[in-house]
């Protein structure tokens, strides 16, 4: 199964998977990576390695981090770059993660460039927009 690790700053990734489990349900095979004030890289590489260390990798490791550049970042290309099965998405949002799980049942045995690709469609596809200049008259009735 496809291990999916949410590395970011804070406790964000940790809140995410809770409110990924409160719409979808518990999640298996995903954990959150946190970098605390006060931390630093190697810190946050002994809590990937300790992760993966308790995780199904046999379908590889998808490290979904929150900002491109930032140590969770950094630290997850250092451990990629030495694994063919391991990738990197930077820029998680809800959408991507439930996406994510989701794809770990139904894709298992995918690669990990596959799951990349549809961890960030899955992203760009969450992000849009609304104004109500774009809202004809009639349809503001129905909202």
């Amino acid at each position: 199964m496809l291990a999916i690790i949410v590395g970011t700053h804070g406790n964000f990734s940790e809140e995410l998977i809770k409110t990924c489990e409160m719409i979808c349900g518990e999640t298996t095979n995903v954990r959150a990576v946190t970098l605390a004030p006060g931390e630093g890289q190697e810190d946050i590489l002994k809590k990937y390695e300790a992760a993966i260390q308790k995780m199904d990798t046999d379908d590889g490791v998808i490290f979904l981090n929150d900002l491109f550049g930032g140590s969770p970042y950094n630290v997850a290309c250092r451990l990629a770059i030495h694994h063919a099965t391991y990738g990197v998405v930077a820029g998680v949002n809800l959408p991507m993660l439930i996406e994510m799980t989701g794809a770990q049942v139904v894709n298992e045995g995918a690669g990990i460039k596959e799951m990349m690709s549809k961890a960030v469609e899955a992203g760009k596809a969450g992000t849009q927009m609304f104004h109500a200049s774009t809202v004809e008259k009639d349809e503001v009735e129905d909202l």
